[in-house]
C-alpha cells in the first residue's frame, strides 16, 4: 500500500510540473491587504478565514478579511525584548495554532534576558482575543552574548508535533560551533510533543533529545507543504550564500545541513572541507544585487491562480526580490525571479485555502497574485 501511495504521489507531482509548465510563468503582483502595521514578521492562519499578523514588538493582530481589527489578539510587550535598531532580530517572532486542540496556540519570542522562549496560550471566550493570563512557558533556550540568530519559526508538522526553528546563537561564523553540536539546541530545528505539559521528546527523535535536524545557521522561516508534507527551510547565510533546504516527508530526522562547515554548496572559510554525511541544499543564491538574507516561503497549492500552482515562493529581506522555484523532470530545482520589489520581506504566510501572502517589515501585508492568470476551466454543459 505505501509503495502504491508513493508512486501515486510521484505521478501527481509529475502531472503538476507538466500542468504548470503548460500554463506558463505567472505574472506575479502584490495586492495590499493591510498597512500601518508596526514591524510585521509573521502571517499565520488558524484554519478559518482570519489571518493573524505577528508584530515584532510583542503584539498579534487579526486581519478578518476586510480590515485589521483595532484590538490586538495578544499583547505581551511587557515580556519581550523588543526588536529595535541594533537588535532587529529579537522580539515576538513566531506563532502556531495547535491543530489538535482547538483554542490553544504557541508563540516564539525573546524574553527580557534575550533568551529564546516558547510559550503556550489559550484563546478566551472571544475568539478574537487571547487569554493573556493563560500563558505558560514550555521551553526556554539560553541565548548568551549575542542578540542575533534567534530563529523564530513555529509550525505543526503533519505528524502533529511542534517544530521550532532556532538560530546558532549569534555573532558571525558560529564561534561556539553550536550548530554542529547535537547536544545543544542552538542552530537546529527542534521537534517536541506538546500534547502533555510542558512537553515531551518524541521517542522517534533521532538523538534522544529535542533536536530533529542540525547544521543550520538561522532557519528564520520554514514551512510544511500542505499537500506532500515535505519541509521547506530557508536558512540565512553568513556573508556570501543563502540556501533552501528540502526535507522529504519520509525523513526520520537527523539531517546535518552543513553549517558551519559549509555555506550553501561552498566550504565556509576554507578551500576544502569534509562533506561526508551532509545534506546539501536544493537551491542557493549569492549576495549579488544587494541580496543578503533569505526569507523562506511556501509552495503554492491554492486555487485562485493556476499558473502559480506547485511553485515554491521565497524572497530576500534586503533586496526585495521574490523568486519562484520549480522542480524539473529530473528531480532538480531551478529558480526564476518573479518580482522585484522595494519591500523588506520579513515573512510569507498561507491562509486556510492555500493562498499566499508576504509581509514588509516597514508595515504592510500583501497577497501574492497572478495578474495574467487565466480563469479556471469550466466544463461545457451537456446537451
Amino acid at each position: 500500500m505505501s509503495k502504491n501511495r508513493s508512486d501515486m504521489r510521484s505521478l501527481t507531482g509529475l502531472f503538476l510540473i507538466i500542468s504548470a509548465t503548460a500554463l506558463g510563468q505567472p505574472q506575479l503582483t502584490l495586492k495590499q491587504i493591510a498597512t500601518g502595521l508596526s514591524r510585521p514578521v509573521g502571517i499565520v492562519s488558524a484554519g478559518d478565514s482570519r489571518l493573524f499578523i505577528v508584530l515584532q514588538a510583542g503584539q498579534i493582530v487579526i486581519y478578518d478579511g476586510t480590515r485589521v481589527l483595532p484590538t490586538p489578539f495578544l499583547d505581551i510587550r511587557n515580556l519581550v525584548t523588543p526588536g529595535i535598531s541594533g537588535e532587529s532580530e529579537r522580539g515576538l517572532l513566531g506563532l502556531a495554532f495547535d491543530p489538535r486542540r482547538d483554542g490553544f496556540f504557541f508563540i516564539h519570542y525573546t524574553n527580557a534576558n534575550g533568551d529564546i522562549t516558547i510559550s503556550r496560550y489559550a484563546t478566551s471566550s472571544d475568539p478574537d482575543r487571547a487569554n493573556v493570563s493563560s500563558g505558560a512557558i514550555v521551553l526556554t533556550i539560553p541565548h548568551p552574548n549575542f542578540s542575533n540568530h534567534n530563529g523564530g519559526q513555529l509550525q505543526f508538522g503533519p505528524d502533529g508535533f511542534l517544530y521550532i526553528g532556532v538560530g546558532d546563537g549569534g555573532s558571525a561564523g558560529d564561534p561556539n560551533d553550536n550548530a554542529q553540536n547535537r547536544s545543544r539546541l542552538l542552530g537546529k530545528i527542534l521537534r517536541i510533543d506538546v500534547s502533555s505539559r510542558p512537553y515531551r521528546v518524541p521517542p522517534s527523535n533521532p538523538f534522544g533529545n529535542e533536536v530533529w535536524a542540525y547544521g543550520l545557521r538561522n532557519p528564520w522561516r520554514f514551512s510544511f507543504d500542505r499537500i506532500t508534507g515535505d519541509l521547506w527551510i530557508g536558512d540565512v547565510g553568513q556573508g556570501a550564500w543563502e540556501e533552501v533546504d528540502l526535507q522529504p516527508v519520509t525523513s526520520i530526522g537527523g539531517e546535518n545541513y552543513g553549517w558551519r562547515r559549509m555555506e550553501g554548496f561552498h566550504c565556509f572559510n576554507a578551500q576544502t572541507c569534509n562533506q561526508a554525511g551532509l545534506v546539501l541544499p536544493i537551491l542557493e543564491y549569492g549576495h549579488t544585487n544587494n541580496a543578503c538574507s533569505i526569507t523562506g516561503g511556501y509552495r503554492y497549492h491554492g486555487s485562485q491562480f493556476p499558473r502559480m500552482h506547485d511553485i515554491y515562493f521565497y524572497g530576500d529581506y534586503c533586496n526585495g526580490v521574490i523568486w519562484g522555484a520549480t522542480q524539473q523532470s529530473d528531480g532538480t530545482w531551478t529558480s526564476q525571479t518573479l518580482l522585484s520589489t522595494r519591500l523588506n520581506i520579513s515573512s510569507f504566510g498561507e491562509d486556510q485555502n492555500g493562498e499566499l501572502y508576504t509581509a514588509d517589515l516597514n508595515g504592510a501585508v500583501y497577497q501574492l497574485t497572478d495578474s495574467g492568470s487565466p480563469p479556471p476551466r469550466r466544463r461545457a454543459a451537456r446537451k
